[in-house]
């Protein structure tokens, strides 16, 4: 008798995250728990257990069609070093409960759900439309960033925006003001144009990295981008918490991005 269960799991292709492959998904899970909970709070993973929630983390993040496929995650973890994941701890959310916290090289932190990364749909499509988008901008970030210090610098250092100390170039990062932060600027820009993510194509530049297809939308995106970004060059530690700021609107010393670095 034809047992269509029985050919369904012979026919199952083993999950596989990075380079290791797990027969189902419950060892997945299993895998990450116990990672989990081998560290106490606060502790940051080993190098091994590192590129494991690496690997997990674009898992569920990869750009894929019949042209364009990302080769490895160090292409992604390139597109903007000051958003290059510096350090993995073990963080802590309600109920003293663990999980997996992202360091960003930028001060900046994220918390991640390793039951979420692995049950999820691999296609995430806003962001895939983020990474496209931030790539779109970051010359014009750079530049802002340039033009300070090239104002400001005496011994190769310039004072933060907001605590005044003065600092390197890389102590410093390009901060998107509240409440216009990058991620809410693309979600408006969305709303705004009427964005169907599923229909948007993508493509790699020489290095990698990933572009809207269509040139139009990324100018479209430039333009509303530099119309909303009020940006500061400020400390790493203080790149995040500063919700009170979105109540103020634009200030004197906000940065702007200027029309001719739009190439």
């Amino acid at each position: 008798m034809f047992n269509l269960k029985r050919t369904k799991s012979l026919m199952r292709k083993p999950l596989k995250i990075g380079e290791k492959e797990f027969k189902y998904k419950k060892d997945a899970l299993l895998y990450y728990k116990k990672i989990l909970n081998s560290y106490d709070f606060g502790e940051i993973l080993i190098d091994e257990h590192y590129d494991d929630i690496i690997n997990l983390l674009f898992y569920d993040q990869t750009f894929e069609d019949d042209h364009h496929k990302i080769e490895s995650k160090e292409n992604i973890l390139e597109i903007n070093d000051e958003y290059i994941i510096e350090n993995v701890r073990i963080g802590k959310v309600q109920f003293n409960t663990k999980c997996f916290e992202l360091l960003y090289r930028n001060g900046e932190t994220d918390l991640i759900s390793y039951r979420l990364r692995i049950n999820k749909p691999k296609e995430n499509p806003f962001n895939n439309f983020r990474v496209a988008a931030r790539n779109v901008v970051q010359n014009d970030l750079r530049s802002v960033k340039q033009e300070y210090f090239d104002k400001y610098s005496q011994k190769g250092l310039v004072p933060c925006q907001e605590s005044k100390v003065q600092s390197s170039w890389t102590d410093l990062v390009v901060d998107h003001r509240q409440p216009n932060t990058f991620s809410i600027i693309v979600d408006r820009f969305i709303e705004v144009h009427n964005i169907k993510l599923e229909e948007i194509n993508y493509k790699t530049n020489e290095n990698n990295f990933y572009l809207f297809e269509d040139e139009q939308l990324t100018e479209k995106f430039r333009q509303y981008h530099n119309e909303k970004a009020n940006l500061r060059i400020v400390r790493k530690e203080l790149n995040s918490g500063r919700a009170h700021q979105g109540r103020i609107g634009e200030q004197k010393k906000d940065l702007k991005i200027k029309t001719k670095h739009n190439n």
